[in-house]
């Protein structure tokens, strides 16, 4: 099913774009919702001519988006996480952590705009991330996730045998020195 956006939809397509999708996924959800509209040939004349006009305008937009680009490739992006053993991190890294590290860099980007290829990061160590800035615009912004200060190493839940004897222990032996003295009065 051929579809005309209305406006942005996360992993779909920006507001005019023309999309194919899944009869149902047309039907049921984008449609009803107000997000598409049927991409008939009369439709499509529309468009492209509502394009046309808005031409102008959308080149400002993009030479933004690639000012935005440029200042984003500048950067150098490390997201700090902690560490357990063998570089596995305590949790994951996700696309709205690149997002606060690329704000806290100066330049605010929404989490919906960035792809991580396999979804979260559980391990230190460089990645790629897609932010896409326009539909025109989309640049591959490498990062890296370092250690945040020392590793953690797990605490072990239970006490060693040859401690846990020497506690037990000295409650006995101080038993048998009160009864002893009891006994020598």
């Amino acid at each position: 099913m051929e579809l005309i956006l209305k406006q942005d939809v996360a992993n779909l397509g920006f507001q005019d774009d023309v999309v194919t999708v899944k009869n149902g996924y047309g039907r049921n959800f984008l449609i009803p919702k107000g997000y598409a509209i049927l991409a008939t040939s009369s439709a499509k004349k529309v468009l492209a001519e509502v394009l046309k006009q808005r031409a102008f305008k959308e080149e400002k937009v993009i030479k933004e988006a690639q000012a935005i680009a440029d200042a984003i490739k500048a950067l150098e992006i490390k997201i700090p996480a902690k560490v357990g053993t063998g570089d596995k991190l305590f949790g994951s890294v996700s696309n709205a952590d690149v997002a606060n590290a690329i704000g806290k860099a100066g330049s605010e980007i929404d989490k919906k705009f960035i792809t991580i290829a396999g979804g979260l990061i559980k391990r230190l160590g460089k990645y790629n991330a897609k932010v896409r800035l326009h539909r025109e615009v989309i640049l591959e912004l490498p990062f890296d996730v370092i250690a945040d200060g020392q590793p953690v190493k797990p605490t072990k839940a239970k006490e060693s045998k040859p401690a846990k004897e020497e506690k037990e222990a000295k409650p006995a032996k101080e038993v048998k020195a009160t009864e002893e003295a009891k006994e020598d009065k």
